[in-house]
Parts: structure tokens; C-alpha cells; sequence
């Protein structure tokens, strides 16, 4: 049996955290060197979104996590107090983490990727207005832009469309003018409506 069709059976086909049924996907709890049942869970989109910091942390959407905390299963205790963690300013996380155990092993686990260091702000691509920014939108200059290495110059106005995200850095968009793929400051742009 695969590991999707198992962790379907196993989570009766709903989010394993928040019991959602709604785009259900396999969650791979890193770090991990093989993807197994004990260290996969199947969760929905809309908390995978805000494990990966894809988008706002929404505090009362993981009120479950109180619960949720003391499922037999290692990848849910693993993402339960990395959470409870990234939302420790709430009284109820605080208090939640409080009472949760983990054994060395799976608090090792838990610990290893230093997720739970981190608070609950999410670096997201923002336009100058402060827009979320996605892959495929489409923007418009806000200023004229030399091109370094080129003799293109990107005039105000200027329409990019289907735009592509730089992963790791949230400054920053791909996007194709006159042909030519280049790099762009989110600073220097507004999502068209």
C-alpha cells in the first residue's frame, strides 16, 4: 500500500490536524532521511500554508492543537509543539505546551529543524502597497528601473506578467520584460487588480 493511500486510511481521509477534508496532501515532517507513517502526516492546504510560513499565521484556526497534542502519532506531536511554539504568545499555546510531553527522541525531532525559535510573523512577498504577491500575478512598475548588465531600461508602468516568487528572498520577483527574465524589488512594483 503507499504511504498516501495509508495515511488516507489512517487519518479517515481528513487533515490530521485540524480534520479538514479540504486538499488534503502528505505532509513529510522534516528533517527526515525516508518518508514512513511515523514521520508523515496527511494534512490539509490551509495548514500547510501556514506551517511553511506561505501565509498569516491565524491564531484561532490552531486552537485544535490543544487537543491534537497527544495523538499517538510522532509526526503530529512533532508539528503539535513546533506550533504550539510558533504561537506561544497566546495563553492558551503557552499553557498547552506547558502540559505536553515528548519523549527525548521525538523532542530531538521536534527541535532539530529550530522552527519552534521562531515567533508567528511570516515573511511574505508584499508589493509597495503591501499586497501579497504570488506566483502568476501580474504587476506594474512604479518606477523606472535600469537593468544592471543590460541596456534595457524598464519604464514606469511597464506590465509584468506572470510573475515568479524568489524563494528565498521575500524582496524580490522574477518577471519577463521585452523578452528578457529579470529580477525586480517588490519595493518598485503594485499587484494589478
Amino acid at each position: 500500500m503507499k504511504l498516501e493511500e495509508q495515511l488516507l486510511e489512517r487519518s479517515n481521509k481528513k487533515c490530521e490536524l485540524c480534520q479538514s477534508g479540504d486538499s488534503l496532501q502528505v505532509y513529510e515532517v522534516p528533517p527526515q532521511s525516508y518518508s514512513d507513517p511515523e514521520n508523515c502526516i496527511m494534512i490539509c492546504g490551509k495548514c500547510h500554508t501556514q506551517i511553511d510560513r506561505k501565509a498569516e499565521l491565524e491564531s484561532m484556526h490552531w486552537r485544535f492543537l490543544s487537543e491534537v497534542m497527544w495523538s499517538e502519532i510522532p509526526g503530529v506531536q512533532v508539528v503539535s509543539w513546533r506550533m504550539l511554539n510558533r504561537l506561544r504568545a497566546e495563553s492558551w499555546a503557552m499553557e498547552s505546551l506547558d502540559m505536553m510531553y515528548l519523549n527525548d527522541e521525538t523532542l530531538a525531532w521536534a527541535k532539530a529543524t529550530g522552527d519552534h525559535d521562531n515567533d508567528a510573523t511570516v515573511s511574505l512577498h508584499r508589493d509597495s502597497n503591501g499586497a501579497q504577491l504570488f506566483n502568476g500575478d501580474t504587476v506594474i512598475l512604479t518606477k523606472s528601473l535600469d537593468v544592471k548588465g543590460s541596456t534595457l531600461n524598464a519604464k514606469l508602468g511597464t506590465v509584468v506578467k506572470n510573475i515568479r516568487l524568489v524563494e528565498d528572498n521575500t524582496e524580490q520577483i522574477e518577471g519577463k520584460i521585452e523578452g528578457q527574465v529579470i529580477v525586480i524589488l517588490t519595493k518598485y512594483l503594485r499587484k494589478q487588480s
